[in-house]
């Protein structure tokens, strides 16, 4: 039997094509355990900054299915293909179709290091360049009280006359991550636009003149029964005094009194002290994401169209 697949660019205006386009992440999603785009993909495409890619095909007389989506755009790729089609080999012929469309090194994530991504990876020349581990920690511990440093207070974020202050904390501390240190004003405020946003899970800490130092951010989606710290982190000026732990015995006391069990988050594999830190509060292994990455190589413009698998 032979396929024909199909490379288009959906209007996620629409509602019938945005329904189309993460339905298949969603399927992904419930099947492997955890999102095949991360939170920045999502606000990179409803921002414009990337563009979606809608994947169909075509089998002998039937009418065209969707069945995988990725974003693409500013040397990132997102692929994912719906569990109900996997095994047919449209995701190798997908990046046969896509990858000419991107330009110098390109970086993918596999969450949850998945195999055929793995294989995937392999065939079109991309390495593994860094792992992430999320850790989880269930149930909540009973014991969550800490000291906190001298000098030192923590309170609730207040959207708009904090996020100028914020973003510039963010910068700092994670002046060489990728991803985190290159939040914009913007980034912040389309997160607070989700409906998981609660001024009231976004902790902050700041001394005794009232400078913002550290914070620690969760994320409650609703209907779940555990909570993420989306992101903490601590000015350097700060770092050494405990205020990591503090932060995070807070935000796990947090979770707990809205009604959380458990708790996750994210970490860089190669960040001893925060892998630490989260380790001696209980936390263990719970998945692995690899990003991989292709050197540059020359590429062409935008190609959508018709391809074939077989």
């Amino acid at each position: 039997m032979t396929d024909s697949l199909r490379l288009s660019v959906p209007d996620l205006a629409d509602p019938a094509d945005a329904e189309a386009f993460y339905r298949v992440a969603d399927a992904a999603r419930d099947l492997d355990g955890h999102d095949p785009f991360n939170d920045q993909a999502r606000v990179d495409v409803a921002a414009g900054r990337r563009s979606p890619v809608a994947i169909t095909v075509t089998r002998d007389d039937d009418g065209p299915r969707h069945v995988g989506s990725a974003i693409v755009g500013r040397a990132e790729l997102d692929l994912v293909i719906d569990p109900a089609f996997r095994g047919l080999g449209y995701g190798r012929v997908a990046l046969e179709g896509i990858l000419p469309t991107l330009h110098g090194a390109i970086t993918a994530w596999s969450h949850g290091d998945h195999p055929a991504a793995r294989v995937l990876a392999r065939r079109h020349g991309f390495e593994p360049a860094r792992t992430l581990l999320r850790l989880r920690l269930d149930p909540l511990p009973d014991d969550l009280d800490a000291g906190r440093p001298e000098g030192v207070a923590i309170e609730t974020f207040r959207p708009g006359a904090d996020d100028d202050e914020w973003v510039a904390l963010n910068a700092e501390i994670f002046e060489r991550h990728p991803e985190q240190g290159a939040l914009q004003v913007s980034d912040l405020q389309a997160r607070q636009d989700e409906p998981w946003f609660d001024a009231g899970d976004f902790l902050v800490a700041r001394d005794a003149t009232g400078r913002m130092v550290a914070y620690n951010w969760l994320k409650l989606e609703p209907g779940i029964d555990e909570g993420e710290i989306y992101v903490v982190g601590v000015a350097p000026t700060h770092a050494g005094r405990g205020l990591g732990k503090a932060l995070m015995l807070a935000g796990l006391r947090r979770l707990r009194e809205r009604g959380r069990r458990a708790a996750t988050l994210y970490v860089e594999s190669d960040n001893d002290p925060a892998v630490r830190l989260y380790r001696s509060l209980g936390f263990v292994d719970d998945l692995v994401d690899v990003q991989y990455v292709r050197p540059e190589q020359r590429s062409g413009g935008v190609r959508t169209g018709d391809f074939r698998a077989s």
